[in-house]
């Protein structure tokens, strides 16, 4: 793949974006807070983005399935700069607008960078053979699809440890606002440095988006293991979207620490990123698909309720390491076995229906949490939040997630 030169600009310029990304995801609930004070406002904050999520996730697939993906990629990236910009040098409520349109805009760009990353990564025969490296084919190289994952998520995850803490001490010293203001300055950056790469052209098989949409949600429920992993990953989603506020919110207001402490901790926590990127490929050939993910699920679960219990700093930190681990290696193997079993024609509608799907109760659930954690305190959210994905990773092991192969173990389903 290092010799691949698209792979390798869209890998660069990605891991810079998602450092920037790093800038936002500190900034933006600490700019909430400093303004209001309230979890609670922070947590309608991220709901509003994941209804923006959820509303373009309907119209991503036929948009990423009808129009050419490279375009759609700087087309979201040069939207992003301009609404994050924009928060600079406004008023904190701009937030409530710009924070929906940039998910809306961030959904797309997921949409179509995993419809993406076959082409980037397939395998030279089966280029020459006219075999999609997302078809569904064990020739078109699934392995070498979690490499790339992997690898991409390994540099990701390095971005994720610098720039929390970067997002931090810039945020102490000159303002979030100022902080947000460089995420817009790197998705300018990544537009540039897409332009540069060359991506096989995609199929034009996309229709109208309620007619595309429901192509996506019959082949989620006509896949034994991807019906299974869509209802999980709802479930999961519930639970865990609101705790990025709680867990800063912990931070600031039960443990007394500053913006820079937040951002170190946040750093810290990336290096669970890493070590799972770096292992997952190897992991999921070792041990199958069924034990990585509910592995991780499990263990995830169990570091966010010792959080729930821990009260120094440094306990919080090791457990939220544990928990981005558990992330990223659920993360990758679940993108992975969608991008394997689904035929690259059918690839972003599939990916946004999923998406569109896994995020519905997201809203409901960061409202909730922040809301709770505000009445009862970040901790008590932490402990039910894990006792609830521990409870998700049990169920897991009834349905077909459990098993070692689920790309081969069942018909790849090809809905009209």
């Amino acid at each position: 793949m290092r010799a691949r030169r698209s792979f390798g600009i869209f890998w660069l310029v990605q891991t810079l974006s998602v450092a920037g990304d790093m800038f936002s995801f500190v900034a933006i609930p600490l700019l909430v807070l400093a303004s209001t004070g309230s979890v609670a406002r922070m947590g309608l904050l991220t709901a509003a983005a994941g209804v923006g999520r959820i509303v373009a996730g309907f119209f991503a697939g036929t948009i990423v399935d009808r129009f050419d993906r490279r375009t759609l990629l700087i087309g979201c990236d040069a939207v992003r700069a301009v609404l994050l910009g924009a928060v600079v040098v406004s008023p904190p409520w701009i937030l409530y607008v710009v924070s929906p349109l940039s998910a809306a805009a961030g959904m797309v760009f997921q949409v179509a960078y995993v419809a993406a990353v076959p082409s980037l990564v397939e395998l030279p025969e089966a280029r020459r053979s006219g075999v999609s490296a997302g078809s569904g084919t064990p020739d078109a190289g699934p392995d070498r699809i979690t490499e790339a994952n992997g690898r991409l998520n390994a540099t990701y995850a390095a971005a994720t440890i610098a720039g929390p803490m970067l997002a931090g001490l810039v945020s102490h010293a000159f303002g979030p606002a100022i902080a947000i203001g460089i995420d817009a300055a790197t998705f300018a950056v990544s537009a540039g440095g897409l332009a540069l790469i060359r991506l096989r052209p995609s199929p034009r098989g996309a229709t109208n988006p309620r007619t595309d949409f429901l192509v996506g949600v019959r082949f989620l429920a006509r896949h034994p293991a991807l019906r299974s992993l869509t209802v999980l990953l709802t479930l999961q989603i519930f639970l865990t979207t609101g705790l990025e506020d709680v867990f800063i919110y912990l931070l600031k207001h039960d443990l007394g620490q500053d913006d820079r402490v937040v951002g170190y901790v946040l750093a810290v926590a990336g290096i669970g990123s890493i070590v799972a990127a770096l292992i997952v490929a190897r992991a999921r050939r070792r041990i199958g698909f069924g034990a990585c993910w509910i592995g991780s699920s499990a263990i995830g679960g169990l570091a966010l309720m010792l959080i729930g219990v821990g009260h120094t700093l440094a306990l919080v930190a090791a457990l939220a390491t544990v928990f981005t681990f558990s992330l990223g290696v659920g993360g990758v193997c679940s993108m992975s076995l969608r991008q394997q079993v689904t035929p690259g024609e059918l690839l972003g509608r599939v990916t946004a229906a999923f998406w569109t799907v896994h995020y519905a109760l997201a809203p409901a659930g960061a409202a909730l949490l922040t809301a709770l954690a505000g009445r009862l305190g970040a901790p008590v959210v932490c402990l039910a939040a894990g006792v609830g994905c521990v409870a998700v990773a049990a169920a897991a092991l009834l349905t077909p997630v459990r098993l070692p192969h689920p790309e081969t173990a069942f018909a790849t389903p090809f809905p009209k």
